[in-house]
């Protein structure tokens, strides 16, 4: 046996070890890719998981730096040999991948592509994924494809426990979600619960003082302080509950990964288009990544159920010395002035009161026609 196949295998063992080591999905395609990078000494990598809309819900590159990747501009779409391998689930090994009928071009800040080797990521039947290197480092002729049968192979078997490292994280953030969930709808009744209770009797004693009040004062301003007392018990008991259900995605993958996560499910449930973008965020007060949140999830409620939109694209980025989140729709739009006269807010209030609450702004961009802009500020970042 040559050395070469030892050396390869050696390689795809270490690969796979290093993707068994993650659990959260993008950790899981950010492995695979710089191990299929390094695995056959490629210049670029890349993975494209497929969304139901003609794009990718994830595209994750190596080899390209942030600027490069900045300056590219939005993901691509399934077109040209890209499309190719998610619909024919087959190989693709190019000798130059800008001769081929299929290619359709690249962006201007995109980089130089000729040898190519792509394959799809399946689990069973279905394709979930399109994986491919591009530009070979090593001698080879004028018009030859530096990548080898051998070199097909050991992606072949990368892929293969790609897709079992991918399926597994998946479930796993899916078992997170559901644990999640489980225990929200155990605070929110235990919420219920001691609430309404404390309410009910906030009832009856301020029902016993306003009978008391005439004909036995004193009684009646002791039912008066029992009233303030058990509002101040309601009170306590609803703070600790909000603390209690900070989301818990928040603690451990931070904003920036709880909005993309957040948005690449809703890109996946909602027929419009929903794209996430960040640039230059450092970590923020948790209050303050708290109510970036809750404004985030109640502007895209909004935009996703009420507006008839097609695109919804959300942006958090670093102005100055503080964060701006902007949530921004091509839907039916509204006259803000018109919703607050009619009594209608669409979540409005809550939203400024939580801006306001972290010591930032909320301000809304609308009318009938031209879509909707929320935009929130805060302060650090």
């Amino acid at each position: 046996m040559s050395h070469r196949p030892s050396s390869g295998l050696a390689a795809v063992s270490t690969a796979l070890l290093a993707m068994s080591r993650h659990l959260e999905v993008r950790d899981v395609l950010k492995t695979i890719v710089a191990s299929a990078r390094e695995l056959l000494d490629a210049e670029y990598a890349a993975l494209g998981v497929p969304d139901d809309h003609g794009g990718f819900a994830q595209f994750v590159v190596d080899g390209v730096t942030d600027a490069q990747w900045k300056a590219i501009g939005p993901l691509p779409r399934q077109h040209g040999i890209l499309a190719a391998m998610l619909r024919d689930a087959k190989t693709e090994r190019l000798a130059d991948v800008r001769e081929d009928p299929r290619f359709e071009g690249w962006p201007a800040a995109h980089p130089d592509m000729s040898d190519f080797l792509g394959l799809p990521v399946k689990d069973g039947e279905e394709t979930i994924g399109a994986l491919f290197l591009a530009n070979k480092r090593c001698p080879k002729a004028q018009g030859s494809c530096g990548f080898t049968e051998e070199d097909e192979e050991l992606l072949s078997i990368l892929a293969q426990h790609a897709a079992i490292a991918l399926t597994n994280a998946r479930l796993y953030e899916r078992s997170r979600e559901l644990t999640i969930a489980e225990e929200r709808s155990r605070l929110a009744h235990e919420l219920h619960d001691a609430v309404s209770q404390k309410l009910f009797s906030l009832r009856l004693t301020a029902q016993a003082a306003a009978a008391l009040v005439d004909r036995d004062p004193a009684r009646a301003k002791g039912e008066l302080q029992q009233v303030a007392v058990l509002a101040a018990e309601a009170a306590d008991e609803l703070r600790a509950a909000v603390v209690e259900l900070r989301p818990a995605a928040l603690d451990e993958d931070g904003l920036v990964n709880t909005l993309r996560t957040h948005i690449q499910v809703l890109d996946r449930a909602h027929s419009a288009k929903v794209t996430f973008d960040s640039r230059g965020i450092r970590a923020l007060p948790a209050a303050q990544e708290e109510a970036l949140l809750r404004v985030a999830q109640e502007a895209l409620h909004n935009a996703l159920r009420h507006s008839g939109a097609g695109e919804v694209d959300v942006v958090l980025v670093r102005r100055g010395q503080g964060t701006v989140l902007s949530i921004t729709d091509n839907g039916r739009g509204f006259e803000p002035r018109a919703v607050r006269r009619a009594g209608r807010h669409l979540g409005l209030v809550s939203m400024r009161d939580r801006a306001s609450g972290v010591g930032g702004r909320l301000t809304v961009q609308s009318a009938p026609g031209k879509g909707t802009t929320i935009e929130m500020e805060v302060p650090g970042g």
